[in-house]
């Protein structure tokens, strides 16, 4: 997995009412406010969203289950140098962390998901139903919200980007983070880092947790906003995909999690993603040269993924990709 870059002291932390947005509203209203919260905060919160409880309860119950076992069970799941799916813990990446975690990255296909479970769960079969169950779920509510967002940025084609989200060979993934409880000596240290400050480089992500904050986003005026905690419901962030789908119409929401608190934090992240093979570009309807032109150049989801994947977690990748830097052509990354 990627690395944390040291994180740069923030103006502020402030509170801000986090935008919420009811998935049952009227299709067409819906979907100008969800556009809205998109370019404005690349953050916003669904509820009515269709998942079931029972469908999320399941999910939590055998993420708790997992990390709650001996270490030594643990490891035996672990991720290696061959696949990045399975167990990690502490370091994120092979060049260091920020912050103390755990966590499961599983693929989003069935078959993947399948054959990590044989290490991760003693009822094997158990654990794939259900976490095949909650992917299906959210992967319904990120199609729902990508139509919205295409409708109302008037694209033509309104499947453009659940159709790639749907596809057999999307390389959309699910990662659990599981931030252990502090003692009393760690917490009396202000904003011990988590997960460091990032982007996320895939399309959208649908991020829930258990009933314990942790989670900020960043704002464009500097300042860091807690996330108050809502087990029930979803959160939704734009990633760099979706700012350059949008010709940076949107942008991608920097957050990070924090971890002063006395009880353990899990959160369930569903990073919605393209086939490898997709080229990226924004949407037709998103350019209109000269005036507009795009300000990316073309490159697949393989390419943006591995410059994504070869720098610190909160090191910038899309200026690599920008229309007017000749030195660092997508074509120069090889796959």
């Amino acid at each position: 997995m990627v690395v944390p870059s040291p994180t740069k002291s923030c103006k502020k932390t402030k509170t801000m009412r986090i935008p919420t947005i009811d998935l049952s509203m009227e299709r067409i209203e819906l979907s100008k406010i969800v556009v809205k919260a998109c370019e404005e905060y690349g953050f916003f919160k669904v509820v009515n969203h269709g998942v079931p409880k029972e469908v999320i309860s399941r999910m939590e119950e055998e993420g708790a289950k997992f990390f709650g076992k001996p270490s030594k069970e643990k490891r035996e799941a672990q991720a290696s140098a061959a696949s990045p799916f399975g167990y990690g813990f502490t370091n994120i990446g092979p060049n260091g962390d920020m912050g103390d975690l755990e966590y499961l990255l599983l693929h989003a296909h069935p078959l993947s998901i399948s054959q990590r479970s044989k290490t991760i769960a003693n009822d094997s079969t158990k654990f794939s139903c259900v976490v095949n169950d909650y992917i299906e779920a959210v992967k319904e509510v990120t199609c729902e919200i990508v139509d919205l967002i295409v409708e109302g940025l008037g694209v033509p084609d309104k499947l453009a980007l659940s159709r790639l989200i749907r596809d057999v060979d999307s390389d959309s993934v699910l990662r659990i983070n599981h931030y252990p409880s502090m003692n009393l000596k760690l917490k009396e240290k202000k904003n011990n880092i988590g997960f460091g400050a990032h982007s996320d480089p895939q399309i959208l992500t649908i991020m829930r947790s258990n009933d314990v904050g942790g989670l900020q986003i960043y704002t464009r005026d500097g300042s860091w906003i807690p996330v108050p905690p809502d087990p029930t419901q979803f959160f939704v962030m734009v990633g760099d995909i979706l700012q350059v789908l949008t010709n940076g119409k949107f942008m991608s929401v920097r957050h990070r999690a924090l971890t002063n608190t006395m009880e353990a934090r899990m959160s369930m992240m569903y990073f919605a993603a393209p086939p490898l093979d997709w080229w990226i570009t924004p949407l037709p309807n998103m350019v209109s040269p000269p005036q507009s032109p795009s300000l990316f150049k073309p490159f697949t989801w393989a390419q943006y993924k591995q410059a994504a994947y070869s720098l610190r977690l909160g090191d910038s990748r899309l200026p690599l990709f920008k229309a007017h830097l000749l030195s660092a052509s997508p074509s120069q990354i090889q796959c």
